[in-house]
């Protein structure tokens, strides 16, 4: 299995390479469950999808490729969860990780997205359109990761 280096903390969060168009897919990852959201081809609107619950590598790799492929998305995001001071967290070093390992396994490019506050956020999306608590526990994580690419998203150059 190839190595990439992994002290390089901008590895995955800087633009260059980013493909100029076409979908991309985002993850929000959790402890127990991952967020995904898409975007539309021309970039314009992300939305949640079903959200994967966490098992095996393994299994995630192959649930990630087959969203992928089915959505012909040309990159993925990760959020990156950062103390609200910008630090890095236990969490993010696992984020870290996980991008590592996709880029090594997947054959588009991999990014990593600040997602400070992004569960706040979504929760509050949810309970402004209505959605209980009960309902809201059910989908925030994909409304999450819907945030984070759309933060992604705004930091593409405007071509």
């Amino acid at each position: 299995m190839q190595q990439k280096e992994t002290t390089n903390h901008d590895e995955f969060t800087e633009l260059k390479d980013v493909p100029a168009e076409g979908r991309i897919l985002a993850l929000d990852p959790g402890t127990k469950r991952i967020g995904v959201a898409i975007c539309d081809e021309m970039r314009f609107t992300t939305r949640p999808l079903e959200l994967i619950e966490r098992q095996s590598w393994k299994k995630l790799l192959a649930q990630v490729k087959i969203i992928l492929a089915e959505y012909d998305a040309k990159a993925l995001v990760i959020g990156l969860p950062l103390e609200s001071d910008g630090d890095e967290s236990i969490m993010s070093g696992t984020a870290r990780d996980m991008a590592r390992k996709f880029s090594l396994s997947l054959d588009v490019p991999v990014y990593l997205q600040d997602e400070r506050v992004t569960s706040y956020a979504a929760k509050s999306n949810l309970w402004s359109r209505g959605v209980g608590l009960k309902e809201s526990r059910r989908l925030v994580d994909s409304e999450a990761a819907a945030i984070i690419l759309s933060d992604f998203l705004s930091r593409l150059p405007k071509v």
